[in-house]
């Protein structure tokens, strides 16, 4: 599947899903992107309300790393930015994005490392997206007002159009409408005990892309939050 920047465009997938796992092998838009977010996510398409869960990939000048931004969408209050230099070209060949959700946790990853947990810290007054089923969406579009260099980097149109490729869609969840217990039944795969936390060799991983690779944190920016957000204090 190919996705070609004009203008703008996206697919999206027939049903939505409570609880999960979905992947798409992506390669990216390759040389100069600059301007350019290829997206790949998952929204509730709820309105004010909605619940989402975001990986965008912002474009580059050529020779710069890819950046990734995740977000998380709670009730409709987003604005939980975090990004990451991805640490190899992702548009030279096909890499495996993944948003895994449970009762217990939001995990987005890349080949299996994880960039970035949201956890479900509703015991601490923090709300956790896990009533509204979500539908898997991706895009590729122009938004050079904000996306490279915070906007100092326009696309350059001479370049265009803009090829992303996308492979190997997979996706195992509760299906909605679908069986009225599935999202609740604790014998699901990915509501097993292996998956209500990172396991040791992925929370190594994890610090090891927080250490070296993240290069913004809506927790730690001072500028927007001076306090930090209640799940930040809760704990990453």
């Amino acid at each position: 599947m190919i996705g070609t920047l004009h203008l703008g465009c996206g697919f999206a997938s027939r049903s939505k899903y409570l609880f999960g796992r979905v992947s798409m092998k992506i390669k990216l838009v390759p040389g100069d992107s600059a301007g350019t977010v290829t997206a790949f996510y998952m929204n509730s398409d709820t309105d004010t309300v909605r619940d989402e869960l975001d990986f965008e990939f912002l474009g580059n000048r050529t020779g710069q790393p890819y950046t990734v931004q995740t977000n998380v969408y709670v009730h409709g209050k987003g604005d939980k930015e975090q990004r990451v230099n991805l640490w190899f070209d992702p548009s030279a060949d096909f890499h495996t994005y993944t948003i895994f959700w449970n009762h217990h946790q939001a995990v987005f990853s890349v080949d299996g490392i994880p960039i970035r947990v949201y956890k479900n810290n509703e015991a601490k007054g923090i709300p956790f997206p896990k009533f509204q089923p979500m539908g898997v969406y991706s895009t590729l579009w122009e938004a050079d007002d904000w996306a490279t260099r915070g906007g100092l980097e326009k696309i350059n149109w001479s370049k265009s159009p803009f090829y992303a490729y996308y492979k190997d869609f997979d996706i195992e969840g509760c299906a909605m409408p679908g069986p009225a217990n599935c999202a609740s039944n604790p014998s699901n795969w990915w509501e097993g005990p292996a998956y209500q936390q990172l396991s040791p060799v992925q929370a190594r991983q994890y610090r090891w892309v927080r250490m070296n690779h993240m290069i913004y944190d809506y927790c730690t920016d001072k500028s927007r939050n001076p306090v930090p957000p209640p799940e930040c204090r809760a704990g990453i």
